[in-house]
């Protein structure tokens, strides 16, 4: 503004300087030509009117200058700010095309094409993951109906023949009981998938005997290594202790360890460290098994992501499990990744010890 103000009285001064000594005279023959006044009078009634007020006279030119000024600074400047709207409308437009702007506004022509490809990026990503909850939730419908099929059948089996030996009668309440567990295992999954995006991780810290906790979940899953030859080593000083949330901790641990027992060789080891680096303590889960392709090992934690694809698979979960154990590890200041090649899968979490 003050710009245009001293742009107006310079205008005004060098204007008043080039016309010194022409504007008296024209003033004066327009006053004889156009009103039929003498010599005499048209140069009194300029001294009356205009000479006596020139000062006025100036400032109202002035003004005048600094109106047309003020009006193209403005035409001016909204015609940015008129492209920049343009090109924000542009952002949510599903158009495949760049946000162009002049050249003069080069620089915020290329962060709103970065915002564009920011925005398309997550859009595309919400839409694939909701593809894939969908298509989870269309094969856990179907594969729902195999166990439940199978339950209902060897029950009205059982119910029509009472008298059935009793070695036959064992093994089909076996079957029905796996079955059973297997109806339980999807329908649990359901639940998973409806809660992952309406709940938030709320933390209840306490002191872990992180050794203790390990051995425990270790234990816990002896009944399904069994069969399959596998085992469990738990590596961890009796001392190490770490501040956090323990049933959200164990839940962390027991997806890593569920994901390791699903993918690894039979007849194997999975072995479980935990050991103190500084302030932080590293937990490592490895296994042997097929390796995790470079390509998937950066989407493994994401939500319904799934390694074996395989609808049929009895091995593949909701894909939840690494989504939800990097949501409460995230949420207790750590990290966790996975590095995997043709020895081994390593999953590998990191937290902070805190104030223990």
């Amino acid at each position: 503004m003050l710009l245009i103000t001293v742009a107006a009285a310079v205008t005004v001064t060098l204007l008043r300087y080039i016309l010194r000594g022409q504007i008296a005279d024209r003033i004066v023959g327009f006053l004889v030509d156009a009103f039929h006044f003498g010599n005499r009078d048209a140069q009194t009634i300029y001294q009356l009117v205009i000479r006596n007020n020139m000062d006025m006279i100036l400032f109202v030119v002035t003004l005048i200058f600094l109106v047309i000024l003020f009006r193209f600074y403005v035409s001016w400047f909204t015609k940015y700010f008129d492209e920049i709207s343009a090109g924000m409308d542009h952002l949510v437009e599903e158009s495949a095309e760049d946000i162009s702007l002049s050249p003069a506004m080069d620089f915020m022509e290329n962060r709103l094409n970065t915002i564009k490809k920011k925005l398309e990026k997550r859009t595309k990503d919400a839409q694939e993951a909701e593809q894939r909850k969908n298509d989870l939730v269309i094969y856990l419908a179907h594969d729902i109906k195999t166990p439940l099929t199978s339950v209902i059948g060897y029950l009205s089996l059982l119910d029509e023949a009472p008298d059935m030996p009793p070695e036959q009668k064992a093994k089909y309440v076996g079957v029905t009981l796996e079955k059973a567990y297997r109806l339980e295992q999807l329908i649990d999954e359901f639940f998973e998938i409806t809660r992952f995006n309406l709940q938030s991780i709320v933390l209840s810290k306490d002191k872990i005997n992180l050794l203790f906790m390990l051995q425990q979940i270790s234990d816990e899953f002896y009944p399904m290594l069994t069969p399959q030859g596998k085992k469990t080593v738990v590596d961890a000083p009796d001392n190490l202790f770490l501040w956090g949330d323990a049933d959200k901790l164990s839940r962390v641990f027991n997806n890593i360890l569920k994901n390791a027992l699903a993918y690894s060789y039979n007849d194997s080891t999975i072995y479980i460290k935990a050991e103190r680096q500084t302030e932080n303590v590293i937990i490592t889960f490895t296994n042997k098994g097929n390796p995790i392709p470079a390509e998937k090992l950066e989407t493994i934690f994401e939500k319904f992501f799934r390694l074996d694809a395989s609808r049929s698979s009895q091995l593949g979960g909701a894909g939840l499990g690494l989504a939800i154990a990097k949501e409460i590890v995230v949420a207790h200041g750590g990290t966790i990744t996975a590095h995997s090649d043709k020895n081994s899968t390593i999953f590998t979490v990191t937290l902070p010890i805190g104030d223990v």
